[in-house]
């Protein structure tokens, strides 16, 4: 079913994994998508494959948290595709380590791209959002911003932020009909977890009561309801796709 039918979305960290599946689930859909990636190379190989199944795709290398870029970035899908009725802040990255050895060029890193990013693309299409009085945006959280993670004290802290970022944007955008949610993965077999050892991938499953960990497409499926007509009525909301494991 076409639900998504002549709308414009726009995926950060569309290159790979999570962000990969919800482009290609939202032109499934019927949307036509924006890819968003920091490489050309990654960008454009998405957008290729939504081309080839008939739905418009514009490939763009930005660097999210780079202000200047994204503003750029935003004038030119504006340009190019006319509106935008759907944006997914799913670009993210890891520097994992001991707060005690944490250097402030990886806790900048994760911030700046995690939390970072995302305001500066919500920022660049409020005016275009409020403006038509519609829109979804949708932020790709961690239950690790739920819950913390020894080791990961950047990451926690710029996923708990965007929670906390979902719902102030979701008050200010209510009154002009635009919705503001965050999904948070548990597990996810992605590049991110390819690099988990058995060892650890077996303690992991013990804390998930599904057993398994999930797949990118089980994001992009939560996505793509949050975008769909059954989100109309669903704001500031974190949905927690994670196999049972933070309840």
């Amino acid at each position: 079913m076409s639900t998504l039918t002549n709308q414009i979305a726009v995926v950060t960290g569309a290159g790979r994994g999570i962000g990969r599946a919800i482009a290609l689930k939202f032109a499934s859909l019927g949307a036509d998508v924006v890819c968003v990636s920091r490489t050309e190379a990654n960008s454009e190989s998405v957008a290729a494959e939504i081309r080839a199944t008939g739905r418009k795709a514009w490939a763009l290398a930005v660097d999210v948290s780079d202000s200047a870029a994204v503003t750029a970035a935003v004038a030119k899908i504006l340009e190019q595709a006319g509106r935008v009725d759907i944006l997914v802040n799913n670009a993210g990255v890891t520097r994992d380590g001991l707060l005690m050895r944490m250097s402030e060029a990886d806790w900048d890193a994760v911030l700046n791209t995690n939390l970072r990013g995302a305001f500066l693309f919500t920022k660049g299409f409020t005016r275009a959002f409020l403006k038509q009085r519609s829109g979804r945006v949708i932020n790709i959280a961690s239950v690790i911003g739920l819950i913390g993670n020894a080791g990961q004290c950047n990451y926690a802290a710029s996923k708990a932020g965007l929670i906390g970022f979902t719902k102030s944007v979701a008050k200010e955008f209510g009154s002009r009909g635009v919705t503001c949610n965050a999904i948070a993965p548990g597990f996810i077999q992605t590049d991110m977890t390819a690099v988990l050892d058995d060892t650890l991938k077996e303690a992991l499953l013990k804390q998930i009561p599904l057993g398994s960990l999930g797949q990118a497409e089980d994001i992009a499926e939560a996505a793509a309801y949050l975008a769909g007509p059954g989100g109309r009525y669903v704001t500031g909301q974190v949905l927690t796709v994670d196999g049972g494991m933070v309840m």
